[in-house]
């Protein structure tokens, strides 16, 4: 295995989603002999509907596919919270399209026939996207289970902590005491397992930048 490809992991994958049954097939020896694991579809339909969505890894995706064309199956995967970069290939490139590609996440635009060298060069950046993007998405899902925990008084309360309020302020503003404005404040900074305020702030805003995807 090279180190590219032993830096992936051994879990991770390639998907090929190319309608040139010769490119698919170059492409998946290249990307097998360097220590890949590769899956190859004819279509963006085929692979939605291989499952393979939710495994680790990057996509190499040609712009000028029969159906769900490029451009339509990265938003269809950005739709669906996918968590797998894209590097595009395309025989027919033109600047307008690379631009909308890259400023939708696409980690890059290579031209056909792609040099070996080119790819290799590109993969690893998007296999390490790719970790950091379920690495983030693991994060929120933690962040949401614990949230979920709280109660509806339980989440005000966070929610005005975070604001910068002192406790006898959101006591007046909910209407109740200090007291049990202490109370709920300890069990939001247990349940949502912060130790400070600065902690917590930057857990509301993970909350809130989740709720936008």
């Amino acid at each position: 295995m090279t180190t590219s490809a032993a830096k992936a992991g051994e879990d991770t994958y390639v998907f090929v989603v190319d309608d040139d049954s010769s490119l698919r097939r170059a492409l998946g020896r290249l990307l097998s002999s360097a220590g890949y694991r590769v899956e190859a579809f004819e279509s963006a339909e085929q692979f939605l509907d291989s499952g393979f969505q939710r495994y680790p890894g990057c996509l190499i995706v040609d712009v000028q596919l029969p159906g769900l064309d490029g451009l339509e199956f990265q938003r269809r995967l950005t739709d669906e919270m996918v968590d797998l970069p894209i590097v595009f290939l395309t025989g027919h490139g033109d600047i307008p399209t690379s631009v909308r590609a890259m400023k939708d996440g696409a980690i890059d635009f290579l031209t056909k026939p792609v040099e070996a060298g080119q790819l290799f060069e590109v993969l690893p950046r998007a296999l390490r996207a790719g970790a950091e993007r379920r690495a983030r998405t693991a994060r929120i899902e933690s962040i949401l289970e614990r949230a979920a925990r709280l109660t509806a008084r339980e989440t005000e309360v966070m929610k005005l902590v975070a604001t910068g309020l002192l406790n006898k302020q959101i006591a007046f503003d909910l209407g109740t005491s200090e007291k049990t404005v202490k109370v709920h404040r300890a069990r939001v900074m247990e349940k949502m397992q912060v130790s400070s305020v600065a902690e917590l702030v930057r857990v509301v805003d993970q909350l809130a930048a989740s709720h936008t995807r």
